[in-house]
């Protein structure tokens, strides 16, 4: 059976979002875990995020993580166990890596990085779910396509449960 590969996006530590979604955040990540798929994040070297803290979240259940970060080198911010430095910049090419490494992504909150890896899926045909009132591009664009092309549809979700349980079910189509 097919390991799937779950990326979760969100705000950056910078965006100053508040403690629940970062607790939100983990809880997705236990989640990812408990379903037994592989959490893909994009991994910092210099502040936290809401994809870290899905990331301390699977670890914090024995969860596989992997973080692609930007530029080079191994050293990052927190919660990778396994590391692919991509070379690329950050808020370029590494999200392409990001998220066409994922069956599906799971977005919360979200500033531009997460706008770009939401268009990129898009655009991929990879599924999106958003988790609504967290804020951000997530609750702009959850239940909405990005373009008259109608190719998928942002789905919502209401928390950390339903999110997983939606996502593994439209990677599986």
């Amino acid at each position: 059976m097919k390991k799937y590969q779950i990326g979760v996006m969100g705000s950056a530590a910078d965006i100053n979002y508040p403690k629940k979604l970062e607790t939100l955040a983990f809880a997705v990540g236990q989640e990812v875990a408990k379903s037994g798929a592989t959490l893909m994040f994009g991994a910092e070297k210099d502040y936290d995020s809401l994809s870290t803290a899905a990331a301390r979240g699977a670890r914090s259940l024995g969860g596989l993580t992997v973080g692609l970060t930007y530029e080079k080198g191994l050293k990052i911010y927190d919660q990778a166990e396994i590391v692919i430095a991509t070379g690329l910049c950050r808020g370029g090419g590494r999200e392409f890596s990001l998220v066409l490494s994922c069956d599906g992504i799971i977005c919360l909150g979200g500033g531009s990085g997460t706008l770009t890896e939401m268009l990129v899926a898009y655009q991929a045909g990879i599924p999106i779910v958003a988790i609504k009132n967290s804020g951000g591009w997530s609750d702009k664009l959850a239940n909405s396509f990005l373009d008259n092309r109608k190719r998928l549809k942002i789905v919502p979700a209401k928390d950390a449960k339903n999110s997983v349980k939606l996502i593994t079910k439209l990677a599986k189509n």
